[in-house]
């Protein structure tokens, strides 16, 4: 008997620890019983604040409680926001195509194309920044099309939006890196004695950025890459074109191929 009473007890003591343990008050969901309205207002609190995590998980309960309202729709393009701010360029891609797709008629549809600009911009920096010491012909400039094309969208589309014209003056800059980086990749090709390519990318350049400083340089690059393989026809006919729109080029000089002489500032 006197064995027993120990082990009740033990047992006894436990089980009022384990039940201790389970009514010990769960942590309160502060959010609990909130309106769209003031879950949407703290999301932009901590936005304002810089807090972009705790601002996302506010907007995720938002739009798991209130799924059908305009806050919630709102949501999405300030959950995109969040993450562009975050450098989380990934994340705000998909939140951005998300909403575009779900709401293709939104009054914000004019702000979700320039976002969704402004996020591909950011990720062609490292394709621009042309004076770093690496093989150009490598690079991609995916980025700077698809946040060129997004800008575009916008302009036509909503000519009279507010973002309009910061997209324009973005669209100009894009249009001048990648015209300078079909230059210079014709450039490379040359250099290396591919002269056909070097030729095509250069007539590429007139066709698709023919109104860019770009066209003199290309077209100087085509004369001598025809000339390379002794395609004269064309050369004499670049040639000529070349100099009616430029008569005081400077491109058909020995030392266009140097470093600095090819290029062309926008």
């Amino acid at each position: 008997m006197n064995k027993i009473l120990p082990r009740i007890l033990a047992a006894s003591i436990a089980a009022a620890l384990i039940a201790g343990c389970s009514s010990t008050p769960q942590e309160q969901d502060e959010t609990r019983g909130w309106s769209a309205e003031k879950i949407y207002s703290e999301a932009k609190a901590e936005q304002s604040s810089k807090n972009y995590e705790n601002s996302n998980k506010l907007l995720e309960k938002l739009e798991a409680r209130y799924p059908y309202g305009r806050y919630a729709q709102q949501a999405i393009l300030e959950t995109a926001y969040n993450h562009y701010k975050d450098q989380e360029p990934l994340l705000a891609l998909s939140a951005i195509d998300r909403f575009i797709k779900q709401y293709p008629a939104h009054p914000s549809m004019d702000y979700a194309l320039y976002l969704r600009g402004l996020v591909f911009f950011n990720e062609s920096q490292g394709f621009m920044s042309f004076l770093a010491k690496q093989d150009m012909s490598e690079r991609d400039p995916k980025a700077a099309r698809d946040s060129f094309d997004s800008f575009k969208q916008l302009v036509t589309r909503f000519p009279e939006s507010r973002y309009a014209g910061d997209a324009q003056v973005r669209m100009g800059y894009l249009i001048g890196a990648l015209s300078n980086y079909e230059l210079h990749v014709a450039r490379y090709y040359y250099k290396r004695g591919a002269y056909l390519a070097a030729a095509n990318r250069g007539k590429y350049l007139l066709e698709v950025y023919g109104n860019t400083k770009q066209v003199e340089p290309a077209m100087g690059m085509m004369v001598l890459a025809y000339d390379k393989l002794g395609m004269n026809e064309l050369r004499d006919d670049t040639k000529r074109v070349l100099l009616k729109n430029y008569p005081q080029t400077t491109v058909l000089d020995k030392n266009f191929l140097d470093d600095r002489a090819w290029w062309a500032p926008w």
